[in-house]
């Protein structure tokens, strides 16, 4: 590693950026830096920028890559090196809306069920019933799980943050029962041998590319026309609950035009309908279908 590779990283740490942030503008600056073919202190101000052409015009990455990579190179430029060129001012990665790939409850399931291997299975489930990130859900650990309270203790989650997240009964007893075939005493999900056995003394979790992997294996076979990812899980995690709260807001709205005397339906009773549709899912019984609701003088109806 080289002297000005180190100055960067101890930069970055003492900014406080996470271990992942640190990887992606350290390799940033190094791709600029095998791109012309020399140190990144020696390149100009003009060669960043037809840098950044290039990124744009001819790679046509991706804009989130782009934004990865321009801060990346501004830091190193601004922090390590202290040159505050404009053009690092001016660049900006185009904006995209799109909207997230939402699974329904039946594709979940779909999804699931052309799972084989129990490990993959068992994450991917309790990824969708808790609305869990990738590395959120590999990195579960015993005690995480509050089987009291039926909370899941997500911690250093995304911005280095933690937080709790509802844990559906069928989903405790099946991490329950899927504890039981390794025992380990720290990882939920530790990281297997290469014959496939969990062992109880692996030193970390499984890896993150082979949950990927599987996903999109089980995405092919299950026949699914969607582009979605181990992330698409999380977006479809609030949808039944997400479709209740619409149908309670839109009868809110009736109600004020017309004064009726009705009640809606409690927003706890809303997240218990929610959490028993994913507990469905889980143990692979999806229930939720699509119904005609109507308004009535007792309230929802279906």
């Amino acid at each position: 590693m080289t002297a000005l590779r180190q100055r960067m990283i101890e930069d970055l740490q003492l900014r406080g950026l996470s271990t992942m942030t640190q990887t992606c503008y350290v390799r940033a600056v190094r791709q600029l830096a095998e791109h012309y073919g020399k140190p990144p202190d020696q390149i100009s101000e003009e060669e960043v920028r037809q840098y950044f052409l290039y990124l744009k015009t001819v790679k046509h990455v991706a804009p989130n890559t782009f934004g990865v990579d321009l801060a990346g190179i501004k830091f190193f430029y601004e922090h390590t090196l202290k040159r505050g060129w404009p053009t690092l001012e001016m660049v900006r990665p185009s904006r995209e809306r799109k909207l997230p790939v939402v699974l329904s409850i039946a594709e979940v399931h779909q999804l699931l069920g052309s799972i084989r291997q129990p490990r993959y299975r068992v994450c991917l489930s309790t990824i969708y019933a808790c609305g869990l990130r990738l590395s959120e859900g590999i990195h579960l650990q015993v005690r995480d799980i509050d089987s009291k309270q039926m909370v899941v203790h997500i911690r250093q989650g995304k911005g280095a943050k933690d937080r709790y997240a509802p844990l559906p009964h069928r989903t405790l007893e099946m991490l329950r029962q899927f504890w039981t075939t390794h025992r380990h005493p720290e990882w939920l999900f530790p990281e297997p041998t290469k014959d496939g056995i969990l062992p109880s003394t692996a030193s970390r979790p499984m890896c993150a590319k082979g949950l990927q992997n599987c996903f999109k294996a089980a995405l092919q076979t299950s026949g699914i026309q969607k582009e979605a990812t181990v992330h698409s899980l999380r977006h479809s995690y609030g949808r039944p609950f997400g479709r209740l709260v619409n149908i309670s807001l839109d009868m809110a709205r009736y109600q004020e035009r017309v004064s009726s005397p009705w009640r809606l339906r409690e927003p706890s009773t809303l997240g218990r309908s929610a959490s028993r549709e994913h507990e469905r899912v889980v143990r692979g019984r999806p229930t939720l279908k699509k119904r005609t609701f109507r308004i009535g003088w007792k309230g929802l109806a279906g």
